[in-house]
């Protein structure tokens, strides 16, 4: 067993299709060291079941799957999750205060709730992107706008991008949370995000936590992958 990380800034996103290929994948890695994330697909295609395995081996989980309703049916969708088990799980921003608040306190019933984090704006999306689904205002202004909104519903943290870490930090507060994607460590392949740093850099700008997929969940050996970003933030 490697040396145990007491709250470990790795979250490693588990993008598979089959609950096999991602259990398979898990028993590689150790607890100790990373957090996991469930997104969409996975969740889709094994459910709650792949969850609460995931928890008895002990991993934190983020559950992904961004819900955006109206307030009750978003409100009953967390409660359910939460009683899962999961360590965090998130909203749309953009779902609004009514949504967020209903979401907030469906789990303050949960004897152990989770941290509840909101989407501000996708790490995929850049301001052209933004522009064409009716944002004109400045992508930054858009996230501080959103994540404001977050704090101000009672919600843990956000989503967002580490290239806004740094302007969050600044205006919410140390307690707040932030929950990077699209992170690489230099020498990775951009992939599909347009908006990307490196764990070191990520985590100078205040990010909270990082969630890292391909550089670990395609290496030819995950766990070395993870202990070597671990050595990347050792001095951050």
């Amino acid at each position: 067993m490697s040396q145990s990380v007491p709250d470990p800034k790795i979250v490693v996103a588990l993008d598979f299709a089959e609950a096999s290929q991602a259990i398979a994948f898990v028993d590689q890695l150790d607890p100790a060291l990373c957090r996991l994330k469930v997104g969409k697909e996975l969740f889709t295609a094994a459910g709650p079941r792949l969850v609460e395995q995931l928890v008895k081996k002990n991993f934190g989980v983020f559950l992904d799957l961004k819900f955006h309703d109206i307030p009750n049916t978003v409100a009953k969708a967390c409660e359910a999750a939460s009683k899962l088990g999961v360590w965090m799980m998130n909203v749309h921003a953009s779902g609004g205060r009514a949504m967020m608040e209903a979401a907030r306190n469906a789990l303050e019933k949960s004897a152990s709730p989770p941290l509840l984090i909101a989407v501000t704006v996708l790490t995929s999306m850049d301001q052209s992107a933004l522009r064409e689904v009716g944002v004109a205002g400045d992508l930054q202004d858009q996230v501080l706008r959103l994540a404001s909104l977050t704090r101000d519903c009672g919600l843990d943290g956000v989503v967002c991008s580490a290239q806004e870490a740094s302007l969050l930090r600044e205006n919410l507060g140390q307690d707040f949370c932030l929950v990077t994607p699209g992170i690489r460590p230099a020498s990775a392949s951009k992939d599909d995000q347009s908006r990307i740093v490196t764990p070191t850099e990520a985590l100078r700008q205040g990010a909270s936590y990082l969630v890292i997929g391909r550089p670990i969940t395609q290496a030819a050996d995950p766990l070395l992958a993870l202990k070597m970003i671990h050595r990347e933030i050792s001095d951050v």
